[in-house]
């Protein structure tokens, strides 16, 4: 069949880029056409994403698709955007942006959650939204802008999560995307609906956001402004699954459900899919939290530190060899077997990562890691023995087997720790793709555009379009 072209936007907490897909009936080749950096805004003492400035960087990418497509003479049949979750973007009547969007970094919601809970008890928010406490929900993020006085929640005709917020200057039309909507808090995954109840907690009413879609409704076509500006004609924007890691979960490329993933970067997220959502008693013990998938799946998780914690002592080891890839290796020249709990408070952010490594395992009587090979092995070692404790309790969870772990996100390059996960879960790992958000973003436009219409067809693309490496327990 000829080639179709699809645009995706994949945005991450700190970058972003444009990636050009094509698709040949089997499977998909991608091309990053931009990528640039977006950092957050410090204005009066707050954290704000530059909202302006990221739809600018969306419509720089959509101008090299243009000329990409007038080059080799193709046709671009859709946009999807992908985004991190919980931060919303407000608008007045007219459209106009009426306030940059808080940042979930941002301090002002330290101490939320427990005051949301003065007025409903902690149990019951979960019993309604099944989601795991973090101060940067979008309900406490509200609820805090709320408690502040902020004129923006009270004078907002329209509070838009971030992809359906630039979709919506792309189009003019709001929309509410309900994977990304899951990760709010507000979103009962029982009636696919937000909670009324949770909206008069923040004085807001339902008509306030957009209308509430799955992945792979059309949001509308490019206006003509945009249209113009950018050289496509009238391109439809489709609402992939826009929370990032629904979008990553949807390209796993697995023949079966039975596994878990581990989509791992700075931050991990360990889960399985389920059918319907998980809120009992255990749930809330352990903290775990249902989001949104694709068909009315619920992707049943938590979420656990991932390369953070390597990431900031490899900052501060003037030693570390700069070679990413000489510095994993080290792990081999150490014998420390000295384990953290990567999760412990103490290591959040903290002044010195390696200085709060140092005095837990001095307080657990354990050996203090010296060298630079100590550090790397130890992380390592803590981050996959992490991943099996968390993995043992998930399996508890689990209507179906979980016969393998599927590691997914830049992580599963790193070969040592993929066999330290293999090791300590008993599990064979299949690492890969490095790239399943902006896969599984074009494939739900694959499915807007009848290509791959049920979720074994995404699958079977997915497979077809990557490469893993499996590793074995020993």
């Amino acid at each position: 069949m000829k080639k179709t072209y699809y645009l995706a936007v994949d945005l991450g907490a700190t970058s972003g880029r444009t990636i050009l897909a094509s698709y040949d009936g089997e499977k998909v080749d991608m091309e990053e056409l931009t990528r640039f950096k977006h950092p957050m805004l410090p204005i009066a003492g707050h954290i704000f994403w530059n909202l302006p400035g990221l739809y600018h960087e969306i419509l720089e990418g959509m101008k090299v698709a243009s000329e990409k497509m007038k080059a080799i003479g193709g046709e671009l049949k859709s946009i999807g955007i992908d985004t991190w979750g919980c931060d919303v973007a407000y608008f007045n009547a007219d459209g106009t942006i009426a306030g940059l969007p808080y940042c979930y970094r941002d301090a002002h919601t330290a101490g939320a959650v427990d005051k949301f809970c003065e007025e409903m008890p902690k149990n019951e928010v979960y019993g309604k939204t099944g989601i795991q406490f973090m101060d940067f929900n979008t309900l406490f993020q509200l609820h805090t802008l709320k408690r502040n006085g902020a004129e923006v929640i009270k004078n907002a005709s329209k509070i838009l999560f971030i992809p359906d917020a630039l979709a919506y200057m792309l189009t003019g039309n709001a929309v509410t995307e309900s994977t990304v909507a899951s990760t709010s808090q507000i979103l009962n995954p029982n009636t696919g609906e937000l909670d009324g109840e949770l909206l008069e907690k923040l004085d807001l009413t339902v008509d306030k956001f957009g209308k509430l879609v799955n992945p792979g409704a059309v949001i509308g076509k490019l206006t003509k402004e945009v249209q113009q500006y950018t050289g496509l004609g009238d391109v439809p924007v489709v609402a992939v699954a826009g929370h990032d890691t629904a979008s990553a979960v949807i390209a796993v490329p697995t023949p079966d459900p039975d596994y878990a993933y581990l989509s791992c970067g700075t931050w991990s997220l360990l889960g399985i899919e389920s059918d319907k959502p998980i809120i009992t008693e255990d749930s809330f013990n352990y903290n775990f939290t249902n989001e949104g998938g694709i068909d009315g799946t619920v992707r049943f998780l938590k979420n656990i530190c991932g390369l953070w914690v390597f990431e900031r002592c490899r900052a501060e080891l003037p030693d570390a060899p700069k070679d990413i890839s000489e510095l994993v290796a080290l792990c081999q020249d150490s014998d420390c077997e000295s384990i953290i709990n990567p999760d412990d408070a103490s290591f959040a952010n903290p002044e010195s990562m390696t200085e709060a490594i140092k005095v837990y395992c001095e307080k657990s009587g354990q050996s203090v890691p010296v060298s630079v090979a100590d550090f790397v092995r130890v992380v390592f070692r803590s981050l996959a023995n992490r991943v099996a404790e968390v993995l043992d309790i998930l399996k508890n969870f689990s209507d179906h087997p979980i016969s393998r772990l599927h590691v997914i996100g830049g992580g599963s390059r790193n070969a040592y720790l993929m066999q330290f996960i293999a090791d300590d879960t008993k599990l064979p790992v299949v690492a890969g793709p490095t790239e399943c958000t902006a896969l599984g973003n074009v494939l739900v436009q694959l499915r807007a555009d009848g290509m791959a219409p049920t979720l074994a067809d995404m699958r079977k693309v997915a497979i077809n379009s990557t490469e893993t490496k499996t590793y074995l327990p020993n």
